[in-house]
This record gives C-alpha cells, structure tokens and sequence, in this order.
C-alpha cells in the first residue's frame, strides 16, 4: 500500500475511532461532509457576489492581487460564465434595465428573467447597445484575462473535481454522494439563487428608496445570495460596496469585504451617503422605510 493510501487510511480510522468513543463529534464524517458542502456553497456565492458582480461589475472596491484570486477562483467554482461575460452582461442590464436591452428583462415574465433568457438567442437591442459600453477595464485585469483563457478547465477543476474529491479523500465519504450533493445540488442551488435576484428580487417586496423601479426588498433572496436581495437599493445605489445601507442588516458579502479591508487586502469601498440615501428615500421612496 502507498504511503498516501495509509496516510487516508489513518485518517479515516481517526475519525472512526471518534464516532465511536465519542469523543469527537466534529469529527464524524457527516458533520465533515455537511461542512464541506456549506463551505463550497459559501465560496461558490462570493464568486459572484464579492467578486463578479460587486468588484468586477461595479468597481465599487479595490482587491489586491491576492484577493482577486481567490474571488476568480470561487468565481470558476459558481460556473456562471466567466467574470468578463458576467460582469458584461450585468453592466448591460443595469444600464438598460427592464427593457429590451436587458439581458434579463423582468418585464418579460418570471420565467424568462428566472432561466428562460439562457435558452433563447439575445434580444437585438441587447447586443447593439451592449456594443456602446466601454469593458475594457475588465481586460485590462490579468486575473479576469486568465480566468477567461483557462475558464473551462477551472469550471472542471472547481466546481466538480474538488467538492467531490476533498470529502472523499479526506473522511471517506462516498464518490456518488460527494458528487451529487456537494458538487451537483450545490450547483443547482447556486445557480437558482443567482437567478432569483433576477427574477424575484424584481417582483416582490417593498420599494423604499425608488418606487419608479421594478427592483424590490426581497428578504427571502437577501438569504440566500448571502446580502444579493436589498435590490431597490442596490438597484438606486449601484456604486454602493454593501449593496445595502449599513447596519444591522443581514449582509454576508459586505462582512467578507470589511474583513477582507481589515486584513488590507480592499480598498476604496464606496459608499452613498446617509444623506443622500435619506433624500432618496423622502424623493422615490414608497415609504416603508
């Protein structure tokens, strides 16, 4: 047997001996498992959030190389199309939105703003005007210009070989299981949760800073994509970093960036205001807020 055979299979002994004895629950290979997938979830979502949508879409922080990194890498993990596509489209529907220059049009219907927009060719106004934007910033990044030359295979590698692969090594789960939840209903979810700030985010909750907009206070998505679902704001503030006003809100993506500010690896975190939010409010605003 090989010296990596044995070392997994100490391992696994290790951790069965816990399960036994009792004396270490967070060793037991469902909680390990369990973990894992929470974990590659969490990544997954700030590939989008922190990295594609609020750093590359938005510019509305600086990364330094490190962090960038990282964020392509969990970027490559969410498979949602390369960061330059993302960020490209993203631009284009907040510059056009809801109309039929948005990639993604809610005005279209739940279903075509949801997944449909992804089955069909995209309407002509989408590429005409999405020709007139300048994205030349995102290729100007090196990260961005790798990640795209070298997408398919950080796809493979990141979103399916290692969430199977780290479970199966390391605590023996089974490859079928480790495959299809880890990596596949992982996926799936994922996916899903993007498409609901697309989607439902545009049609349901409250309007308290612009209610001229389609885009709502969504509680139910702000849940799932980790701080994505605050979009009457974000949708009014775009250049804001938090996505949301600050404060005892549920925002997971702002807390890694502060984080990520305390370990000096952002920068230049854009903010609105209190007064001009508060103006905003008193001016578009619904009044539920």
């Amino acid at each position: 047997m090989s010296q990596a055979s044995a070392g997994r299979g100490k391992d696994h002994l290790y951790i069965k001996e816990s399960r036994n004895n009792g004396s270490c629950p967070l060793a037991h290979p469902l909680f390990c498992f369990c973990l894992s997938a929470y974990f590659c979830f969490l990544m997954t979502a700030l590939g989008v959030t922190a990295g594609a949508h609020r750093l590359w879409s938005h510019r509305s922080y600086k990364a330094k190389l490190p962090l960038r990194i990282f964020l392509a890498a969990a970027n490559s993990m969410a498979f949602q199309n390369d960061i330059y596509e993302w960020s490209r489209d993203h631009r284009v529907h907040h510059k056009y939105s809801e109309t039929d220059a948005d990639p993604h049009n809610a005005r279209r219907g739940f279903f075509f703003s949801h997944i449909g927009w992804l089955f069909v060719r995209k309407h002509r106004d989408v590429i005409e005007k999405g020709r007139k934007l300048d994205f030349t910033d995102l290729l100007d990044d090196p990260v961005v210009r790798f990640q795209r030359k070298y997408y398919k295979s950080s796809v493979v590698l990141m979103c399916f070989v290692i969430p199977t692969f780290v479970p199966w090594y390391l605590w023996g789960e089974s490859l079928w299981n480790a495959y299809f939840l880890a990596s596949i209903l992982r996926y799936t979810i994922s996916l899903n949760v993007t498409w609901l700030v697309n989607s439902a985010a545009h049609m349901y909750g409250n309007r308290p800073y612009d209610k001229y907009i389609s885009p709502r206070q969504n509680a139910f998505v702000t849940l799932g994509a980790i701080g994505e679902g605050f979009h009457n704001y974000h949708h009014t503030f775009p250049f804001d970093y938090s996505a949301s006003e600050l404060g005892l809100k549920f925002n997971p993506t702002t807390w890694f960036i502060d984080f990520m500010f305390w370990l000096g690896l952002v920068t230049d975190r854009k903010q609105a205001p209190k007064e001009m939010i508060q103006a905003r409010k008193e001016r578009t605003g619904d009044g539920s807020a």
